[in-house]
């Protein structure tokens, strides 16, 4: 049994410290946040891998407790005109079924699972150095206390301080080209069926939604950043910079937002149109290829690893993955050293093909294919994320030429 300080209680901290305790270790997490940040951040998709994740570290009944299941996929032309319709992944498994829910929900839910299961969860913690040595690793927090353990999991996100103290100094998050903004309405006009997102394909914007069974619409729109100019208005966002402007309100992101998605005949506007509140925006922003994950018995997950823009929506699932794939590492290979190495060996490709796809699709260019196809007969991909993901199937260590 090692002893692990997880560093960050949100979506990717709390969901490693479930994978890890289930697999025998002594796990305390640390948030810099004072409470559970119930509030904070849009809403997400869950995918159906992300499901299965959570399956792996007994976490379903505590998420699907929130929010809702989505069964299907529609797209919209330019016009309103539905032109596709596709069940999604997972569909026919009540277990692997998309779901939709706040950000701020899924947080709270496995912050209440880990402390459940007896993980302690220090609030206000907020991390302002680390000791690494050759036998331990010490966290240093910001109101003089501090915490010593065999590994350090650095699961505080896109601006960890885990990175930016130990890992990869110098790795700073990039704009990816878009700007998203999310809202909330219950009084949207003919909000639509329940149990699909719904993609529209505007000329200036990509706007997608969901209908709760409560009638609630849930909806996302990613804007391409317009040319910056040194004064004067925007009329498409682009990367805000500290001291540029006070935080816009919701009726400014609406303005904002509202002449792109009006150049089409789709419901987009009149959704976005018919709140009141609950509207947010954030640049889209990503890691470079290569960012280092790991020195000495310092690790990162999640976003302070491997961020990508959200265009492929794979975001929470991926920090998911990262949890399960983690926890089997460690309980199945011989030092937590090696464990490290081939949790990497594992997760980085996926990871960073995610960033890659994701980024493509911000910038409005081709989505890329990896550069090698899978040889005859070799297993599909998917199956083999399944098997990495699968509970009782020990992990792989690394193949030959690797070790």
């Amino acid at each position: 049994m090692a002893h692990i300080l997880v560093i960050g209680g949100g979506i990717a901290g709390t969901a490693a410290a479930l994978g890890l305790r289930k697999a025998g270790h002594d796990v305390a997490v640390f948030e810099a946040h004072p409470d559970t940040a119930e509030d904070i951040g849009a809403f997400l998709t869950l995918a159906a891998n992300g499901m299965r994740a959570l399956a792996q570290i007994d976490a379903t009944d505590a998420v699907t407790a929130i929010g809702f299941p989505l069964t299907s996929l529609r797209l919209l032309d330019d016009r309103g005109g539905e032109v596709a319709r596709a069940p999604l992944a997972g569909a026919d498994d009540p277990t692997l079924r998309y779901r939709c829910l706040r950000r701020g929900e899924l947080n709270a839910a496995l912050q209440a699972e880990a402390v459940r299961r007896g993980t302690p969860l220090r609030h206000g913690a907020r991390l302002v150095a680390v000791d690494a040595g050759a036998e331990a690793v010490t966290a240093r927090f910001s109101d003089g206390s501090s915490a010593t353990a065999d590994l350090l999991i650095g699961a505080d996100g896109l601006n960890s301080a885990v990175r930016r103290l130990v890992v990869a100094p110098a790795a700073r998050p990039r704009y990816a080209g878009r700007r998203v903004y999310y809202g909330y309405t219950d009084t949207a006009p003919a909000p639509g069926e329940t149990g699909a997102i719904t993609m529209v394909r505007g000329s200036a914007a990509a706007f997608g939604y969901a209908v709760s069974p409560a009638g609630e619409t849930y909806w996302f729109a990613r804007v391409t950043a317009g040319p910056r100019t040194a004064a004067g208005p925007r009329t498409a966002a682009g990367p805000r910079t500290a001291g540029e402007a006070p935080d816009p309100t919701p009726a400014d992101l609406r303005g904002e937002l509202l002449p792109l998605l009006r150049e089409d005949a789709t419901p987009a506007g009149d959704i976005v149109a018919a709140g009141d509140g609950s509207v947010m925006a954030t640049d889209a922003t990503e890691l470079p290829l290569g960012t280092p994950w790991r020195a000495g018995r310092v690790l990162l997950v999640g976003d302070a690893a491997h961020a990508a823009s959200p265009a492929t929506g794979q975001g929470a699932s991926m920090v998911l993955e990262d949890a399960v794939v983690l926890a089997k590492a460690l309980r199945d290979l011989p030092d937590p050293r090696t464990a490290l190495t081939v949790y990497e060996h594992h997760r980085r490709p996926h990871a960073e093909h995610n960033i890659t796809v994701s980024g493509a699709i911000s910038r409005g260019a081709r989505t890329p294919v990896r550069d090698t196809p899978a040889a005859p007969g070799a297993p599909r991909e998917d199956d083999a994320l399944n098997r990495l993901l699968d509970w009782d199937t020990p992990l792989p260590g690394l193949p030959r030429t690797e070790r």
